[in-house]
């Protein structure tokens, strides 16, 4: 069984979603048990409004609350006992092998952090990011983690990232693009045009060379490389145009009584075009370069969302990507 322990007050419709997704994942995972971390009698009551394989799930009592405000550092130090905090010290004690959180993202990382620890050798672990493109998703290194970055931390977030979408995503021998201005090698500011030449001369990696932003959409690379100011940007943009997307698209067909009955002719395609773009079918972003599983989720997460986050850290436990960063950052170290 894959033990996975979720910050059950995390997100910003905790902890309702967060027990329904749990209770979800119990249904369509047959080999997870889960942990939900949070206040023992909310929990329970939460539970009891639910059927369940009670043998399957059980509550760790944290009684502290963190809020999506909260110094990161300070979380750690003052709320040992907060949900978040205890979703990363189990992974640490072999609890959990894996964790989960929708809470405060600094607050996730921090804890993660200085819990779980780093793999050696990883200067500074960074957020994956599945977005969907061209039908398929890829993953965005850094999704916010670090928004000051130097070339060794860009280089290992392509190594890291492209073990994980081999693994984990199932990619192929997947194609690692660097985001900047230009495709030529001598575009872009130093940092990049540094970071280029460094992956280049990497033994072992499919690095395709620059790309564009125009390239992100089209799925020209499974993994974009970038720093966490960079990708954070990306992400939140990309969010901004679905949301748009689709509300333009609803108003354009469905407006006017022909475009109602156009509508009905393409409902079933626009609905698996809304799926391949919703947030909530990928669940979560691993926290690449931990000594440990551990996912960090949408604050919005519904239900949906969480059950797939947890999806995702069953699976990131399966495919032993974990050992596997081990294994390449030593191996480039020694």
């Amino acid at each position: 069984m894959v033990r996975i322990v979720i910050d059950a007050m995390g997100g910003d419709f905790a902890p309702e979603v967060t027990v329904a997704g749990a209770v979800e994942a119990l249904q369509d995972f047959s080999d997870i048990h889960l942990i939900l971390s949070g206040p023992k009698e909310t929990l329970v009551a939460e539970l009891a409004k639910y059927t369940y394989d009670q043998s399957r799930i059980e509550v760790d009592d944290a009684p502290d609350t963190v809020g999506m405000d909260e110094h990161p550092g300070k979380v750690v130090r003052s709320k040992p006992n907060s949900s978040i905090v205890r979703s990363a010290q189990l992974v640490k004690d072999g609890i959990a092998d894996a964790g989960l959180s929708a809470g405060n993202t600094g607050a996730a990382m921090a804890s993660a952090l200085f819990k779980i620890g780093r793999i050696p050798g990883v200067d500074r672990p960074a957020i994956g990011i599945p977005l969907p493109a061209a039908g398929r998703f890829f993953l965005l290194v850094d999704g916010g983690a670090n928004a000051d970055c130097r070339p060794i931390h860009l280089m290992q977030f392509a190594k890291m990232g492209s073990i994980y979408a081999e693994e984990v995503l199932k990619v192929k021998n997947p194609k690692v693009g660097l985001l900047n201005i230009g495709e030529e090698a001598e575009k872009g500011n130093e940092l990049v045009k540094e970071v280029h030449q460094m992956l280049v001369d990497q033994e072992g990696l499919n690095f395709i060379g620059n790309i564009e932003g125009n390239d992100i959409p089209a799925g020209t690379a499974d993994v974009v490389v970038c720093d966490g100011f960079v990708g954070n940007i990306v992400l939140k943009l990309v969010e901004g145009m679905w949301s748009q997307f689709g509300r333009t698209l609803k108003q354009t067909i469905f407006s006017g009584l022909t475009g109602k009955f156009s509508g009905l002719l393409v409902k079933n395609n626009l609905t698996k075009m809304k799926k391949s773009l919703d947030y909530a079918e990928h669940g979560g972003a691993p926290l690449l370069g931990i000594n440990g599983v551990y996912i960090i989720s949408h604050g919005r997460s519904n239900a949906k969302a969480i059950k797939n986050a947890i999806r995702v850290a069953r699976d990131g436990v399966l495919s032993g990507y974990v050992e596997k960063l081990k294994t390449a950052i030593e191996s480039e170290n020694n």
